[in-house]
C-alpha cells in the first residue's frame, strides 16, 4: 500500500474538443521527460489512443481516470497507482472542462478530476479567432465552478507578435497568467481516421517523431519553470494508492463451483521450460494470452495488472505476426483495437484462427470486448475470422458512442447473472445478430436492449469495462482458467 502522496500535478483541460490538449499534454510530458524528469502520464475518460502517445512521450504506461467507469472513489487511488516514484504528473482532460456524461452533472468531466485530485488546471484556448474576448472566455470557466483552480492558459494557434501582445494584455484583467503562446503554424502531424488520431501501435516511427515535435513546440512556446510551479501548488491528497493485490482481497470471492465443469483436470506435465511460476498459495500460475499488437492496442493495464495478481502469468501475442498462442495458454483476452484496418492481415493468418477456434470450443475462457468480438465473429467485411461466435461483422457509417449501465444478463467467465458494471461503446462497426442465445448484458442507455454472447467460455460483447470497478472479474475469469 503506498500513499496518495502529493506528487506534483497539473490538469491540461480546454473549452472544447479540438483546442490543442493532446498536443499540449504530450508535449509536455515529452519537454519534461527529455529533461531527466520521471513524468506519470494520464488521461481523463475512457480513451485508449491518446495514453499511447503519452506512453511514448514518457516510457511509462499511460493510464486512464475514469469516475464513470471506476467510480469517484478510485479516481485518487489510481492516480498514486501510476505516479508512484514520478516527479511530476500530467492529466490530460476530455471533451471541454466541465463536459462529462450526458445527463449526468460534472460526473467523469475533467473539472470532476481535477476537484478529486486537488490539481490545479491549465485551460488550453484555441486563440486563432479570439482577442479581446478571449478575456470573457477565460473569466467565464476560472469562476464557473470555485472549486475548480484555473492556476494558467496556454494560448493556441496565435497568428502574430501583435496578436500575442494583444491576447496578452486583455488576460491580465483576469488574474490568470499566461504561461505558454503556440503559433497557428506549429502544427504537428497526427493522423485521424473513422474513431480519432491513428494509435501508437500502427504509426512507429512516425508516432516517434510525432511526440518529440511536440515536446520541441511545447518547450520553445512554454514557460516550463512556471508550469512547474503550478503543478507543485497541488493539495496534498490523503489515503492509500491502489493496488491489484489488495483489491482482489477486498473483492468478493467468485461463486464456484463452475456450471459444468465437474472435477478439475489433472495437472498438465511440465513442459521443456521447467515449472511455472506459482502463485503465492502454491497454485500454478495460469497463462493468460492477452491479444496486443497494432489491430488489438487498446487495454488497460490494471487488467493485466489484475490477472496478475488473481494467479495469471500474463503473455502478450499478436494475432497479426504469431501462428500460435502462447505455450500453455489456459484463457485469452482480446480487448479493443482495429481489426477493421487489419481484417485480411487477420484472416490470412488461419493458423492462429483455427487454434482459437479450436480453444474455445474446449471450454477455455475467452473474454472479449469490441475488437475482440469482431475477431471471434465468423467473418468481418466478408472476410474469414474465428468463426468462434455464429455472427458476422461489418463496418457502417453510423458511430456507437457512449457511457452504458450494464447488468450480466448470463452466467458466463467473467460475471454471474445479476452483476452489475458501466462500461463504454466506442465503434463503427455492426454485429449481426447483436446477441446469442445467452446475451452477455442487458444495458439501458440510449435504449434497453441485450447484446454480446456468453457461449461456454466465451464472453464477448462490444462493451468496454474497467475491471478495476470490479476486481472479482479478473479472479473470476483465472479460476476459471485453473479448472476449464
Amino acid at each position: 500500500m503506498g500513499s496518495v502522496g502529493s506528487v506534483p500535478r497539473l490538469v491540461v483541460a480546454a473549452p472544447a474538443s479540438g483546442s490543442g490538449k493532446t498536443t499540449v499534454a504530450t508535449g509536455l510530458m515529452a519537454a519534461w521527460s527529455a529533461r531527466g524528469m520521471a513524468v506519470s502520464p494520464h488521461k481523463v475518460g475512457p480513451d485508449y489512443i491518446d495514453p499511447g502517445y503519452h506512453a511514448l512521450a514518457t516510457g511509462r504506461v499511460g493510464r486512464n481516470l475514469d469516475a464513470y467507469l471506476c467510480g469517484a472513489e478510485l479516481v485518487a487511488p489510481l492516480f498514486a497507482h501510476g505516479a508512484r516514484g514520478c516527479d511530476i504528473a500530467v492529466v490530460e482532460g476530455v471533451m471541454g472542462l466541465f463536459d462529462g456524461a450526458s445527463g449526468e452533472g460534472e460526473l467523469a468531466s475533467t473539472a470532476q478530476v481535477a476537484k478529486l485530485l486537488r490539481a490545479p488546471v491549465v485551460l488550453v484556448v484555441d486563440a486563432s479567432a479570439q482577442a479581446r474576448s478571449v478575456a470573457a472566455l477565460v473569466h467565464g470557466f476560472v469562476s464557473f465552478d470555485p472549486e475548480v483552480r484555473v492556476g494558467g492558459v496556454i494560448l493556441n494557434k496565435v497568428a502574430s507578435d501583435r496578436h500575442e501582445a494583444v491576447l496578452r494584455e486583455t488576460l491580465e484583467a483576469t488574474g490568470v497568467p499566461v504561461l505558454g503562446v503556440l503559433r497557428r503554424g506549429a502544427v504537428v502531424e497526427t493522423p485521424s481516421r473513422h474513431l480519432g488520431l491513428v494509435p501508437v501501435a500502427e504509426r512507429a516511427a512516425d508516432a516517434v517523431a510525432a511526440v518529440e515535435a511536440m515536446g520541441a513546440m511545447v518547450a520553445e512556446g512554454c514557460d516550463l519553470a512556471g508550469l512547474v510551479a503550478l503543478a507543485s501548488s497541488a493539495g496534498p491528497l490523503v489515503g492509500a494508492a491502489w493496488d491489484a493485490d489488495e483489491a482482489l482481497v477486498s473483492s468478493p470471492p467468485p461463486p464456484l463451483p463452475f456450471p459444468s465443469l465437474g472435477a478439475a483436470p489433472p495437472d498438465p506435465p511440465v513442459g521443456p521450460g521447467g515449472p511455472r511460476p506459482q502463485t503465492p498459495d502454491g497454485l500454478e500460475r495460469a497463462v493468460v494470452a492477452l491479444a496486443g499488437g497494432a489491430a488489438f492496442s487498446f487495454s488497460y493495464a490494471e487488467h493485466a495488472e489484475l490477472l496478475t495478481a488473481a494467479g495469471a502469468e500474463v503473455v502478450t501475442f499478436d494475432p497479426l505476426r504469431d501462428e500460435e498462442l502462447p505455450e500453455g495458454t489456459s484463457g485469452v483476452v482480446i480487448g479493443g483495437g482495429f481489426p477493421e484496418v487489419y481484417a485480411s492481415e487477420l484472416s490470412a493468418n488461419e493458423a492462429l484462427r483455427r487454434q482459437i477456434a479450436e480453444l474455445a470450443a474446449s471450454g477455455t475462457p475467452v473474454a472479449a470486448e469490441c475488437a475482440g468480438l469482431l475477431y471471434l465473429c465468423r467473418e468481418l467485411d466478408g472476410m474469414p475470422m474465428c468463426g468462434v461466435l455464429d455472427a458476422s461483422a461489418r463496418m457502417s457509417e453510423r458511430l456507437t458512442l457512449g457511457y452504458r449501465d450494464a447488468v450480466a444478463v448470463s452466467d458466463g467467465v467473467l460475471a454471474v447473472a445479476g452483476t452489475r458494471m458501466r462500461g463504454h461503446e466506442f465503434h463503427r462497426t455492426v454485429v449481426e445478430p447483436g446477441a446469442g442465445a445467452s446475451p452477455a448484458w442487458g444495458v439501458r442507455v440510449p435504449e434497453r436492449r441485450v447484446e454480446g454472447f456468453v457461449e461456454g467460455g466465451v464472453h464477448a460483447s462490444y462493451l468496454h469495462t474497467h475491471w478495476a470497478s470490479a476486481p472479482g472479474v479478473a479472479r473470476r475469469f483465472v479460476e476459471r482458467c485453473r479448472t476449464s
